[in-house]
């Protein structure tokens, strides 16, 4: 059945027809790379089940998607996800070393349903990292060379629907257009933050990404969509920093140099509105080579984890919480001795019962390491970090848009 965005309708898996069809489906398999291919093929194992349902339903299915950027050193082609997604799937996926020309057209018209292809980096071709509205990009090459020999587009890519490019927004100006599994269970978990009823919702914000944070605190504290916002991270620092504490001289010339002039004068203004903003009590500081806990008003060192006192008073908060949203790490996880705090916090929503959304891969390491049945208490795990941004602050989202445009197009509605 349909489901809405921003009050439009969007198409799912449901209203298509899919038995004898062909389907284009846009995943996001933008995955880590080392010197011998994949580090975490998580975003690989996400997908699995629509590419599965889809040849279940007797669909053919040709992938794609992008990896990294050009010039990168993730910017690579896509035989080794094919590969891995085989495995995953237990289903061969041909890696089709090409876009739009001769062979991957050869290959899409002699695709059977219960087949998958899998093309090339989309971004091999330029007009897949431009920047450009629907109409323009409906008129590309990828997509009018494409689209043809297709019944359906689906975008099942939450992760890269807040970027207008080709292969996200051109399809369902063409074909028919769906939101995949994925894309829905993305939409009705961050909806359930801005329009869900359960109160309190608390938003427990840290990681290094300054300039998003102030955005998402602003958006969320002018539409009274939380009720608590516990800061962690380098997020707490420029709040601290706002509030007026002094901090180390290098911590606050990092700290100014991440955020931006107008990121601070922000947190001022948030912080002088009365906005439900918390910062630490304490921190885990390196110093000198060792680690102290240090109070919040008096840091000397590095900060690198909040502290006891802090966790003991976040999860008093987090205790009464219906439901959170847990962003950015509460200190730097890849080392050992500043990775309780993300732990303590991450344990305690779960044990609260609230409904539970995490947004970003670095909590896959650390519930990989939790027993199951806190595990199986995630509500929702969300696989686009600016995606989600621009959900929550409740920027248009392109992708969802175009596929909304589709639906008043091919449905009517």
């Amino acid at each position: 059945m349909t489901f809405t965005y921003n009050g439009r309708t969007i198409a799912s898996l449901e209203d298509l027809k899919l038995q004898g069809r062909r389907v284009l489906l846009r995943v996001d398999m933008n995955s880590p790379l080392g010197k011998e291919g994949l580090i975490d093929d998580t975003r690989l194992r996400m997908h699995a089940p629509t590419i599965r349902m889809l040849i279940e339903e007797g669909a053919g299915v040709v992938v794609i998607t992008h990896q990294g950027r050009p010039l990168e050193t993730d910017f690579t082609r896509l035989k080794t996800h094919a590969e891995r997604l085989s495995q995953i799937l237990g289903i061969e996926v041909e890696y089709v070393p090409d876009i739009i020309g001769p062979y991957a057209i050869r290959r899409i018209k002699d695709l059977q349903p219960g087949r998958i292809l899998m093309l090339d980096n989309t971004r091999l071709l330029s007009e897949d990292y431009i920047q450009a509205s629907p109409e323009a990009h409906a008129s590309s090459i990828l997509v009018t060379e494409l689209s043809p020999h297709f019944n359906y587009y689906i975008n099942d890519a939450f992760a890269v629907s807040h970027r207008s490019q080709a292969s996200v927004v051109g399809f369902p100006l063409k074909l028919p257009s769906a939101g995949g599994p994925l894309m829905e269970r993305e939409v009705g978990a961050l909806s359930r933050v801005l329009h869900g009823g359960e109160r309190p919702k608390t938003l427990v914000l840290g990681g290094a990404k300054l300039g998003d944070a102030i955005k998402l605190v602003k958006s969320l504290v002018e539409t009274g969509s939380v009720d608590e916002i516990l800061t962690t991270g380098l997020v707490s620092l420029l709040f601290h920093l706002a509030m007026g504490t002094r901090l180390p001289p290098a911590v606050e010339a990092l700290i100014r140099e991440k955020a931006g002039g107008e990121a601070v004068m922000e947190a001022r203004r948030l912080a002088a509105a009365g906005a439900p903003i918390r910062v630490p009590l304490d921190y885990m500081v390196e110093i000198d080579g060792g680690v102290e806990i240090q109070p919040a008003k008096t840091l000397r060192g590095s900060p690198k984890d909040i502290g006891p006192s802090t966790i003991e008073y976040y999860r008093y908060k987090l205790a009464r919480s219906k439901v959170t949203v847990l962003r950015g790490p509460a200190g730097v996880i890849e080392d050992p001795r500043f990775r309780r705090g993300t732990e303590e916090l991450l344990r305690a929503a779960l044990e609260s019962g609230a409904y539970v959304i995490l947004g970003g891969g670095h909590f896959n390491a650390i519930l990989a390491k939790m027993p199951r049945s806190l595990v199986e208490r995630v509500g929702h795990i969300s696989s686009g970090g600016g995606a989600m941004i621009y959900f929550l602050t409740r920027k248009p989202l392109p992708g969802l848009e175009a596929l909304a445009e589709s639906y008043k197009r091919f449905w009517g509605g």
